[in-house]
């Protein structure tokens, strides 16, 4: 069967997407995906709904202020997202401006500029001239890059509640949005349940909001995302499958990382970029559960979604969470779900 992307498309109204954070972080609902249909619960119950042994794999990437805002010499104003850091003059970029800027354009910033040195597909190569390295200039000049969603600028709250408590690896510039519901409180209490946690690390890049501008599926490629999943994580999963746990990935990037790393059926350590397309019809080698948020309607995330938990029970459950007002996207709320063996 042809897979289409309006195949996963539904209608959500506009006062569901979550426009900030909710008051604590482990206070967000959580609906638990079942085989005969769908439960209501909260975030703070997530231990009692798995078991003793099973091992939480946790992304502990860390979002950084990667949006500037500048203006042309002509003054026309343009925005860029530092998708990637080369070196301490050089970034791929995204860049917001009323024309796209050619070879050579050159780009103000107070203070300092940059240079457009060339273009493959959506990013731009960028050479900075600043006067300090390129990461200590986004510290003092950049802006935390909240999703397209978020209608509103992001304000001194979300440079901590846009992070993860248990984020270590600066290189993203969107959060695995699933671990912003574990706060301290949360993660001993899945200790005191009998839960492990595990970490690896994928820094999310700006193509994770991009459309899939095909209708037909096969036409889709992904944009490329850095990650480490380490030696000392596929000796903890190891030994989790051995004494019969289970892996439970928090958020869809981290089934992105760890499917990626066993693409050829074992896992084993892995260090680079990824483009791993997941969609229905695909096996999973290493993930038996996930918790995540909703996804945009037609997105990669959705499907990833829908092809570890089948379509169908997924789009029903959306259709559950929507009647029941549930929070979408970044800082929505949460689902859980097990992986379809059919």
């Amino acid at each position: 069967m042809t897979l289409r992307t309006s195949d996963f498309d539904f209608d959500l109204p506009d006062e569901l997407i979550a426009q900030t954070p909710p008051a604590e972080r482990s206070a967000g609902r959580l609906m638990v995906l079942g085989e005969s249909g769908c439960e209501d619960s909260t975030v703070r119950h997530l231990p009692q709904h798995l078991r003793a042994g099973d091992l939480l794999v946790m992304n502990d990437t860390r979002v950084y202020p990667a949006r500037l805002h500048g203006h042309k010499a002509s003054g026309g104003r343009i925005e860029l997202l530092i998708e990637r850091i080369v070196d301490e003059a050089h970034a791929l970029c995204l860049i917001k401006a009323s024309k796209a800027p050619r070879e050579g354009t050159v780009l103000q910033f107070e203070p300092g500029n940059a240079v457009v040195e060339g273009r493959d597909a959506d990013l731009f190569a960028v050479h900075f001239n600043i006067p300090m390295p390129l990461t200590e200039y986004l510290q003092q000049h950049g802006k935390l890059p909240l999703p397209p969603y978020i209608q509103r600028d992001a304000d001194n709250a979300d440079f901590d509640r846009y992070q993860t408590v248990y984020a270590r690896q600066t290189g993203a510039v969107a959060a695995p949005t699933a671990g912003l519901h574990f706060d301290q409180a949360l993660l001993e209490q899945c200790t005191a349940a009998g839960l492990q946690c595990g970490y690896l690390t994928l820094h999310v890049g700006a193509g994770t909001f991009q459309p899939v501008r095909s209708d037909d599926l096969q036409g889709h490629v992904m944009h490329a995302e850095r990650l480490c999943v380490d030696a000392t994580l596929c000796e903890q999963i190891a030994a989790t499958r051995a004494a019969g746990g289970r892996v439970i990935a928090i958020g869809t990037t981290v089934v992105r990382a760890l499917e990626t790393a066993a693409a050829d059926g074992q896992l084993k350590p892995f260090e680079g970029d990824t483009r791993l397309f997941i969609k229905p019809g695909d096996r999973f080698n290493v993930v038996d559960g996930l918790m995540t948020n909703f996804h945009l309607p037609r997105s990669t995330l959705l499907m990833l979604v829908s092809a570890f938990a089948g379509k169908q029970r997924v789009l029903d459950g959306y259709q559950f969470a929507i009647d029941r007002r549930y929070r979408f996207f970044s800082y929505g709320d949460a689902m859980l779900a097990f992986r379809d063996e059919g």
